[in-house]
């Protein structure tokens, strides 16, 4: 009943932050020539309606992203060659200014087809089947998984003799890590995590310290 309990706690934390402890390739995702934001430009493109690529820009970045549209729509049609100079203008100006809404810095494009670990094919898969089961097994796995190493480690380092030095640094290192990973848990759950926007449009704070 108790691993249970911990395990539906666990995954809860995780799942509300929307974010892993461990490093993230987020930005690779939205960077990427196949993630949602290059993917949404070429819809615009083809639909010819801008709305389709304003969601993933802030209301102050709307009038860059509408004037960046137009010059593209009015290159494109010249000739192949144009299009794809166009196309790919776009693009980058896309990603460009919704990096920047985050607080992040912009290193180009991506190429398609990067390995982006198991979470995030696994969270877009959850979202167009509108099945979550295994999307929360895999962070539930994960997050046990990490927390149980951290704990065993701490707890076989503890019991160090106190004129050893060394191993008590091993210990300190040990303990350390796992109470920035239980808080980082518990900080991302109720604060929400960094890189993400409140409903004001404004970036998300977080602490430094994990």
């Amino acid at each position: 009943m108790m691993e249970n309990k911990l395990r539906i706690l666990l995954g809860a934390v995780i799942f509300l932050s929307g974010v892993s402890l461990l490093p993230t390739r987020v930005s690779a995702h939205c960077d990427g020539i196949d993630g949602p934001v290059v993917t949404a430009a070429k819809k615009a493109l083809e639909k010819r309606d801008v709305n389709y690529v304003l969601i993933w820009v802030q209301k102050k970045d709307e009038a860059d992203i509408k004037k960046a549209f137009e010059k593209a729509l009015s290159v494109r049609n010249l000739n192949s060659d144009a299009k794809e100079m166009a196309d790919h203008y776009f693009f980058e100006t896309l990603v460009r200014i919704h990096r920047a809404g985050e607080g992040a810095p912009f290193t180009g494009l991506k190429p398609a087809g990067r390995d982006l670990g198991p979470a995030i094919p696994a969270a877009d898969k959850a979202i167009e089947s509108g099945k979550l089961e295994a999307v929360k097994t895999l962070l539930i796995n994960s997050v046990q998984s990490g927390l149980e190493e951290r704990f065993k480690d701490v707890s076989a380092k503890k019991n160090y003799q106190a004129d050893n030095v060394g191993a008590g640094r091993e210990y300190v290192e040990a303990y350390v890590k796992f109470i920035h990973y239980v808080e980082g848990v518990y900080q991302m759950a109720n604060h929400g995590p960094a890189g993400h926007h409140d409903e004001d449009g404004s970036a998300a704070g977080h602490n430094d310290d994990h």
